[in-house]
């Protein structure tokens, strides 16, 4: 399957998903530059592999694909953070690093394939 447009990239969705999630889960949350970190990483994830995709070369989507899985594991650090702090739940704090796992080895099998 040709893939016309980064929108139509399902990491990319996923990596969307995640980010409203944060900024939603955050919305009330006191401590800025903990949900400043957590919110750029996120927009990070999914910034990096639209940018990598235009960019029309393998070897450049690669290294933004790698970039997206570095920024993903930061999000996965963060949120452990938060739920240290209390900042979020254990039950929603599992589910998004579920999902920043499944982002991750999403981008993985993309790499793999390019």
């Amino acid at each position: 399957m040709k893939i016309n447009r980064f929108e139509d990239i399902i990491a990319w969705q996923k990596a969307k998903e995640l980010t409203v999630t944060i900024y939603i889960k955050l919305k009330t949350c006191k401590d800025y530059s903990l949900k400043d970190q957590i919110q750029r990483a996120s927009v990070s994830i999914m910034n990096n592999v639209a940018e990598g995709f235009e960019r029309k070369s393998n070897k450049e989507f690669i290294y933004f694909l790698y970039v997206a899985k570095g920024s993903c594991a930061e999000v996965r650090s963060m949120l452990y953070l938060a739920l240290e702090l209390n900042i979020l739940e254990e039950d929603e704090t599992n589910e998004l690093i579920s999902l920043s796992i499944e982002i991750s080895r999403m981008l993985s099998g993309l790499i793999k394939t390019l």
